[in-house]
């Protein structure tokens, strides 16, 4: 299913690409800035902290095509190469809260089958519906990203 949920987010989505290209384009930092964000933002790889290991913070910033920057931050909770991914994000470094994404992948005839995840707590139905479009576009590059 691709929608809201009653804790968040959640959107499945299958790549004509093995599991093994679909984590590293999650977990590789050179691949993760070219698709976090979109087509249309730029998260340039020297504001890029990002190693896939439990217990690691991680941070990043976006910048949006009118100049304006989002700064990201999170830890990795859980890593299972090629099959899942726990990490927790949000754009308010400062303040403690964090959302929960989970990334499952699973083998499927002629490539992967992801499940996403994401809690949204206290979010409103616009800011839902807002944070599922984001995903779903920068999933579209991603896409790109693994199958390349």
């Amino acid at each position: 299913m691709t929608g809201i949920t009653i804790d968040g987010i959640e959107i499945d989505r299958d790549f004509a690409a093995p599991p093994a290209a679909v984590f590293a384009a999650w977990t590789t930092p050179q691949h993760f800035a070219r698709w976090f964000g979109g087509k249309d933002v730029q998260v340039p790889l020297d504001s890029l902290d990002f190693i896939a290991e439990p217990g690691r913070t991680w941070t990043a910033r976006m910048v949006l095509p009118d100049g304006n920057t989002i700064n990201w931050t999170g830890e990795f909770v859980e890593v299972v190469p090629h099959e899942r991914l726990v990490f927790t994000i949000t754009d308010r470094p400062a303040e403690p809260g964090r959302a929960t994404i989970v990334v499952e992948l699973a083998a499927i005839p002629g490539g992967t089958r992801m499940h996403f995840t994401q809690e949204t707590p206290g979010f409103t139905p616009e800011q839902q519906h807002g944070v599922l479009a984001g995903w779903q576009s920068f999933i579209d590059e991603l896409e790109q990203t693994a199958v390349a």
